[in-house]
């Protein structure tokens, strides 16, 4: 044999073994698969195998595998469901980074939360005028908060009926009509398909134009001037949505003399975005008092309405500070409650006008509101990506998720509408430095989402969970103070300075909402 066809022989031979060894390994991943899956340990947080027990099932699969399902079968969603007993684990303070940056529990949110949930739109002070129009979001999806030409206030997917285009590409104006610059498609302000190009000639008799009208939400509710939608026809009445919550919702929406609504949204809306999943920023604004070093320079330069710290901060220093939450709900607040003899404490001392103003609706808070007049609140949130901030400033804010990688930030300002100029005009430039991407306290908290979502998604990082232990077993359901009962679940932070009860109250609710399948399951 020669020794070139003894070199041939040999390398036929070495692609044999190759082949044989891919095989093997083939055989063994199958086998893999077959018996077991690679999953999360719950205590560990390590990814290792774990054996399928009896039933079939796996202890805890691992969420790339679990939770790729569009269209959950009973199997499907109880892997999916083992796959999040391993994620959040709320009793026991820990939170998997995993829920931050996979890509499939992204997806999940988004048909399981925010296709099901009520969401935050605008408020009907942008939309005074029969034909006003603002464009919103609800989740991923563009919608169009409107006011058709009777006044009746509606909100629908911006998306044309017959290729899909967005209707509406202005973020606000006025119009007689919405035409898709697409193929001309018209709509009327009331989501009445009222104009087809060529219609007679092109469709004949089949079109029916009275089914194919722009897709309006399946549920609305104008609370005390805000715009809130749901998609979901099964999902309950706002108000028992809001539940207890509503008396801390409240302190955002109406007069600060006490009266009922009476805000407007004034300059607005603030947009932009953040290299951080939706939840960094919803989670923090539900509770976070701990990250005080980081506005430390902030309250250095003295931006507040007083011209020292961030905020005014005499009424707080003499308050108590209570973390609330409603669990059940995912709602919850940061809020302060006075002491029951507590006098006025001074604020807003750069502006005589404005501080006189406030004396005076502090008065008369006072007269109206009785005892509740010593509750006042801070940041919160709604669940799931509302987020009021009931006092200094005063804010909403929406984190729209746009991937599990980026938010979009929307926040509105707020203000009694029946406020001197002046005072509207000082707390607009008050707002302007606290808040948006050019204030000096929110610029502090995009840096600590952005660096934090970063450092959290690489191979190793996410073998690690976060830490929520921070005051667990401390809250109350019967909170009490000289007579002064106060719904949800209350943690006193007086003393502690802070606590993780809110954030667990929001997974706690976020968890609900992946593993149930209805409506009913979330009651």
């Amino acid at each position: 044999m020669s020794d070139e066809n003894r070199l041939d022989l040999l390398f036929a031979g070495f692609i044999v073994f190759l082949l044989a060894g891919v095989v093997t390994v083939a055989m063994g991943i199958r086998r893999e698969l077959r018996t077991g899956v690679i999953g999360q340990h719950p205590q560990s947080g390590l990814w290792r195998r774990h054996e399928r027990p009896a039933g079939g099932l796996p202890v805890c699969a691992r969420p790339r595998a679990a939770l790729s399902f569009s269209a959950l079968s009973e199997r499907g969603r109880t892997t999916m469901l083992n796959g999040l007993n391993g994620l959040v684990d709320v009793d026991r303070g820990i939170i998997s980074r995993e829920i931050f940056v996979n890509e499939e529990i992204y997806r999940r949110e988004q048909e399981q939360i925010f296709a099901r949930a009520w969401l935050f739109i605008g408020h009907e002070s942008q939309i005074p005028r029969p034909g006003d129009f603002l464009v919103s979001s609800m989740g991923e999806e563009s919608v169009i908060l409107c006011r058709d030409r009777t006044g009746r206030i509606h909100v629908f997917l911006n998306s044309c009926r017959h290729r899909g285009m967005k209707v509406c590409r202005y973020d606000e104006g006025n119009t007689l009509e919405l035409m898709c610059p697409y193929h001309g498609w018209t709509y009327a302000t009331d989501g009445a398909l009222v104009g087809v190009p060529f219609g007679k000639d092109a469709y004949g008799e089949q079109l029916d134009k009275s089914k194919w009208g722009l897709i309006e939400v399946a549920r609305m509710e104008n609370y005390k001037g805000t715009i809130w939608a749901a998609w979901d026809a099964a999902a309950p009445s706002f108000l028992d949505y809001v539940g207890g919550y509503k008396l801390y919702l409240d302190l955002l929406l109406d007069a600060w003399d006490g009266r009922e609504g009476g805000t407007e949204a004034i300059g607005g809306i603030h947009k932009w975005l953040i290299p951080c999943n939706w939840k960094f920023p919803a989670e923090n604004f539900s509770g976070d008092r701990y990250h005080g070093v980081s506005h430390r320079s902030v309250d250095m330069v003295g931006i507040g309405p007083s011209g020292k710290g961030r905020r005014d901060m005499a009424e707080r220093n003499q308050a108590r500070w209570l973390d609330v939450s409603f669990p059940e709900l995912g709602h919850s607040m940061i809020a302060f409650l006075r002491a029951h003899d507590a006098p006025l404490a001074p604020a807003y001392q750069d502006a005589p006008v404005a501080a006189e103003y406030f004396r005076r609706c502090e008065e008369e808070r006072r007269r109206r509101r009785g005892e509740h007049w010593r509750l006042f609140g801070g940041p919160g949130t709604m669940f799931p990506n509302t987020s009021p901030l009931a006092r200094q400033p005063r804010t909403l804010a929406v984190w729209h998720p746009r991937g599990p990688h980026q938010t979009e930030v929307w926040r509105w300002y707020f203000v009694d509408a029946d406020a001197p100029a002046e005072v509207k005009d000082f707390l607009r430039h008050y707002y302007i430095r606290y808040s948006g991407p050019s204030g000096l306290t929110e610029q502090d908290d995009m840096e600590n989402w952005n660096y934090a979502h970063k450092a959290s998604r690489g191979t190793i990082a996410r073998q690690h969970p976060y830490n929520y232990e921070m005051g667990l077993g401390r809250s109350t359901r019967a909170f009490e103070d000289h007579g002064l009962k106060l719904p949800g679940a209350i943690t006193d932070v007086t003393a502690a300075n802070a606590s993780e009860h809110n954030q667990r109250g929001f997974y706690r609710r976020w968890r609900q909402f992946m593993e149930a399948a209805t409506w009913n399951d979330l009651a």
